[in-house]
């Protein structure tokens, strides 16, 4: 098995970046999901509620990042703020861009703000984990894992349905892995795998939700792989497509992952 692609998404719910090579930091792979758009109760806006952030391309760059060409400064000294990534989820504190509100307002079409996790160390992982496990803005695991093979299941799944073939990119992984046969990584499930020189522990499946019915580049939203997801792969634990990674690397730590590096499932 071997890496085919590396992938980050700078704030929670932009389009992706793609990488030939990754640091690995303890709560995932840098410069992930660090940034998220907030509504006024401070709870996170996702492509679940708006299709629209596909076409938002954020570029980090040293202390900050471009929004679709509009630089903002990581608030260093920006106001505390306390938010929820969703809802449901537990409280966090964070520092806002008040110097992106009005950007991102408008480009949503709705108030909203930007926030950055300044410390990393704020928000733990909730389940699956050892104490210290830790997360940034992703929805609740530090990466997450899709293999090549089970994507070719699901989209024949769809030829016989007569719907169209999807992309990876509606599962929104970080790692992408190929020579794996297909629903392999359900066997990995409370294992180890070592991609490159970096061990992970596979926490659990993923859950998919209705992001995977949104185009990646024009944002139209659809009915599949949702529905193929829910005849074929429904579980207790939801319809599943991909693995939750949590990188076996202390801070401080130099950890890259590169395409084309293989990979191999550990006891």
């Amino acid at each position: 098995m071997r890496i085919s692609s590396l992938h980050t998404y700078p704030v929670k719910g932009c389009h992706r970046l793609d990488h030939d090579a990754a640091r690995v930091q303890p709560w995932g792979l840098a410069g992930d999901r660090r940034w998220m758009i907030v509504d006024p109760d401070g709870v996170g806006i996702t492509q679940r509620q708006a299709p629209v952030l596909t076409g938002l391309h954020a570029v980090p760059r040293p202390g900050g990042l471009l929004l679709n060409g509009f630089d903002v400064a990581e608030p260093q000294d920006g106001p505390k703020e306390t938010l929820r990534v969703f809802s449901s989820k537990p409280p966090l504190t964070a520092r806002l861009a008040t110097a992106a509100t009005e950007f991102v307002s408008d480009f949503l079409g709705r108030p909203a703000r930007l926030a950055w996790l300044a410390d990393t160390s704020v928000r733990p992982i909730e389940t699956h984990a050892l104490p210290g496990d830790r997360v940034s803005f992703a929805d609740g695991f530090p990466l997450a894992l899709a293999n090549a093979a089970s994507l070719d299941a699901v989209n024949d799944w769809l030829l016989e349905a007569g719907d169209e073939p999807v992309p990876m990119t509606r599962f929104r992984p970080n790692v992408v892995i190929t020579g794996a046969r297909p629903w392999a990584e359900d066997d990995w499930l409370g294992g180890r795998l070592r991609l490159g020189d970096v061990t992970f522990r596979v926490a659990k499946a993923c859950s998919r939700c209705v992001v995977t019915t949104v185009d990646q580049e024009t944002g139209e939203v659809g009915r599949q792989p949702l529905r193929a997801l829910g005849r074929h792969r429904r579980y207790p634990a939801g319809l599943l497509f991909a693995i939750a990674l949590i990188p076996e690397t202390a801070a401080g730590t130099t950890a890259v992952l590169r395409v084309g590096e293989s990979s191999l499932a550990l006891s």
